[in-house]
């Protein structure tokens, strides 16, 4: 991963006698341009992208800062937090954001390039006018390609589905007419078909939702058990959450005993349908993907993000936002030395039910490791430090408290988080006594997306009449 090849101007489709699995991912425009391994051999007159390799170290500048980029900001995968540093980042070296209207780009629907405020055709890469596409859409890359540069860096995040089914059931139950119905997640998970239907308004996010979002097309519909099925050789996932890990922490990739190319050992093909439908979905995602970061491994992913877009810690060192009261707790719950009885059973559940999820997810978390490994898990331990320690000294000097707090405490409309769902989502208070210069940068590291984004649309989009950011405006996200 990272340069890209100058032999390759297009991420486009290149079709050919490639079957009815690859057709299926034609009928909603995507494009395919390289696969590796096996699928190389199939795919003739096809150009390899350059493996990614990691940059020299801070001290050697042998690249230029990438400045074209395209994040696919999944739900409830920390990307919230993403947005962020690309709102900063953007903001402070003048970059264009390709912006939607209100605050996404037509979701639940595919992306489509007219929802771009301002956009107007161009025929040329050299001419389109933005630097970044980071705000919520379902991914449909053939319309992207419309908007940004083909060779702009695209990245995203992934999340381990438990994890994000608890999240998200919180936060999406008026929205779901699955989690509306069922009176708590446990419940829901024990009989899932009781309470959900393909389609019913809102049901994205009661399954899959990591799979919708990327816009993959969905296998034929099966039945599938709420339980795994029972494997004498299981997969087992260590997770040593970011927002616990100390800079001394033991990192563990995921292992399984299937390899890259198989079905993954913990599911039964039943699970998945035909399991080269999902083997050609990630080795899409692989081709046109220049990193996907895990939300597990937050400040590992920050690391490694830096190093492919020749960024400075301090340009993805930040706060968490939109995080939920309770999710550090939830977090932890995942990793499997904590997980106990109900909790245990739960997580199994979660997984198997959202079992494209949990697919992309291990494969995704097996790619991230083959990149530490590529950039060397002691230099990565050494920056993740110096990340940690540089947003703890951020903390100390902007927050009240030094941390997030409770909505109620934030009285600053322009900090305080959009509410929604059953659980608070915390915010941010500046501690008084700021100089300007800090109270600006500080400012900047505590708002929430929603007034950073109408903050960037009237830098962008001047109103003829000055107005004061209204929070009240803030649209429900579905």
């Amino acid at each position: 991963m990272g340069p890209l090849s100058s032999a390759r101007t297009m991420r486009l489709w290149r079709p050919g006698s490639l079957g009815v699995a690859l057709g299926v991912f034609m009928t909603i425009g995507f494009g395919l341009q390289l696969l590796r391994g096996p699928f190389q051999k199939r795919l003739p007159g096809l150009q390899l992208r350059q493996s990614w390799v990691p940059s020299l170290g801070p001290t050697v500048k042998s690249c230029l800062p990438r400045q074209r980029l395209v994040f696919l900001k999944t739900h409830k995968s920390g990307s919230s937090s993403v947005l962020n540093l690309l709102h900063r980042y953007g903001d402070q070296q003048g970059l264009r954001f390709a912006l939607p209207t209100h605050y996404q780009f037509g979701y639940p629907k595919l992306f489509q390039a007219s929802k771009v405020k301002g956009y107007h055709p161009q025929s040329s890469d050299t001419k389109k006018p933005f630097h970044i596409l980071c705000h919520h859409m379902r991914f449909n890359l053939k319309e992207v390609l419309q908007v940004m540069p083909s060779d702009s860096f695209f990245f995203s995040i992934v999340r381990d589905p438990a994890a994000l089914a608890r999240s998200a059931f919180s936060y999406y139950k008026s929205a779901s007419s699955a989690f509306r119905k069922a009176p708590s997640l446990a419940a829901f998970l024990s009989n899932p078909r009781a309470f959900y239907s393909p389609g019913g308004r809102g049901n994205h996010y009661a399954r899959n939702l990591l799979w919708f979002d990327f816009g993959l097309p969905f296998p034929p519909e099966t039945r599938v058990s709420p339980h795994l099925p029972r494997d004498p050789n299981p997969l087992q996932l260590h997770i040593v959450p970011s927002s616990g890990a100390g800079p001394g922490s033991l990192f563990q990739p995921m292992t399984t005993v299937a390899n890259s190319h198989e079905q993954p050992a913990s599911f039964a093909s039943s699970d998945f349908g035909p399991s080269s439908f999902i083997q050609w979905g990630l080795a899409w995602l692989d081709s046109v993907f220049d990193l996907v970061m895990v939300a597990e491994y937050f400040d590992e992913s920050l690391v490694l993000l830096a190093d492919a877009l020749c960024w400075s810690l301090d340009d993805v060192v930040g706060f968490m936002h939109n995080a939920q009261a309770g999710s550090k707790q939830r977090l932890s719950a995942v990793n499997q030395s904590t997980v106990k009885g109900e909790d245990q059973q739960l997580t199994a559940r979660a997984r198997a039910w959202n079992n494209l999820d949990w697919a992309l997810y291990t494969h995704f978390n097996r790619s991230l490791w083959a990149r530490i490994e590529q950039y060397g898990q002691s230099r990565l331990q050494r920056a993740v430090a110096e990340l940690r320690a540089r947003r703890e000294a951020l903390a100390k000097r902007c927050l009240m408290g030094g941390e997030a707090l409770d909505p109620k405490y934030i009285t600053d409309g322009r900090l305080r988080p959009f509410q929604f769902g059953s659980a608070k989502v915390l915010g941010y208070v500046l501690q008084n006594g700021l100089s300007q210069k800090d109270r600006e940068e500080c400012e900047r590291l505590a708002t929430p997306e929603l007034q950073y984004k109408d903050k960037l649309d009237a830098k962008q989009f001047p109103p003829t009449v000055s107005l004061p950011l209204k929070t009240s405006r803030l649209l429900p996200p579905y």
